[in-house]
């Protein structure tokens, strides 16, 4: 008897390609043993619903679309706990999840690595009881992503990223904020966030901390506190844009299993580029080698990481 694969995908995502790639993906992996059932999603959370209502009557669910797509499907397998394996071939503008786990850009060969693949057991976070897949964020920049239109960006892609925050710089300003980890308590002003789970953040590399290890229970915190005036916020911006992230008067950096941020107002956070709603109290858990990813079992991206990790 074939093995059942569900293939979820974004038809929109990117500029489109996967339209153009769609037959052949389904021959790979119709070739590969599968018994194939397509589904196009339809709307914003779509994945999701078909995902947590249908992932157990398979042995494979593979999602195809932008971070976006990929986190609404993690969702839905975190919460009904479900232990499927799951693939993923990029088709969004930026892509960073891919970026990080060396996943190929080039459709048909990322659906080879699935059936080729082997499976790695990869963290996934919990941000008030909301999964996500790679960085919670908050501050300049992090809802570049979610409000920036699908539409331009299909048009330039990730330039449209940039263009969109050029638009916010005059109009950056800081959070007061409590962050507590490991019995330690910080306290401070910071216009950005990120805790995270990768190398690539809006498609910038390296702007997280080196020793970035996807499957030891740990997340990447990187803070960056506010600068005093306009001349220091450019330089700061610059050395974020530039990844120069050496100075411990602007920048703050560490790993943990769990975080708590306490604010003095509600303030918006992004979850894998998507909007994460309003908060003022935050509490983020990392959930250790939670999701059966299959990747190519010669990834260099995980084997370089690890080796980071054993560095630092």
């Amino acid at each position: 008897m074939a093995k059942k694969l569900l293939f979820v995908f974004n038809p929109f995502a990117g500029k489109g390609k996967l339209k153009e790639n769609l037959l052949d993906i389904i021959d790979i992996f119709t070739k590969g043993g599968y018994e194939v059932t397509a589904y196009p999603t339809q709307e914003v959370m779509d994945g999701y619903e078909k995902v947590k209502a249908d992932a157990d009557k398979y042995d494979l669910v593979v999602v195809s679309g932008g971070d976006g797509t990929l986190s609404e499907v993690v969702k839905a397998l975190m919460e009904t706990e479900s232990k499927v394996m799951l693939g993923y071939i990029p088709a969004g503008s930026t892509n960073d999840f891919a970026s990080s786990m060396g996943i190929s850009r080039k459709m048909t060969e990322a659906a080879m690595e699935i059936m080729e693949g082997v499976v790695f057991r990869y963290d996934i976070g919990e941000f008030n009881g909301q999964y996500y897949v790679y960085v919670a964020g908050f501050g300049a920049f992090t809802d570049v992503s979610y409000e920036t239109s699908q539409t331009v960006k299909n048009t330039i892609g990730h330039a449209a990223y940039i263009l969109e925050a050029i638009k916010r710089l005059p109009k950056i300003s800081g959070q007061n904020m409590i962050i507590e980890h490991d019995g330690e308590r910080i306290e401070g002003n910071f216009i950005l966030g990120l805790i995270s789970n990768t190398v690539s953040v809006g498609g910038i590399r390296k702007l997280i901390s080196n020793g970035v290890c996807f499957d030891d229970g740990l997340f990447e915190i990187t803070l960056v506190k506010t600068p005093s005036n306009p001349i220091a916020l450019q330089k700061t911006i610059n050395d974020v844009l530039f990844k120069k992230l050496t100075n411990e008067k602007c920048f703050v950096s560490f790993k943990t299993s769990r975080v708590k941020f306490i604010c003095e107002n509600k303030i918006p956070w992004t979850l894998d580029g998507e909007s994460g709603g309003m908060h003022k109290e935050v509490e983020i858990i990392n959930h250790k080698q939670a999701l059966n990813l299959v990747i190519a079992p010669d990834d260099k991206t995980i084997e370089q990481n690890l080796v980071k990790s054993l560095e630092i």
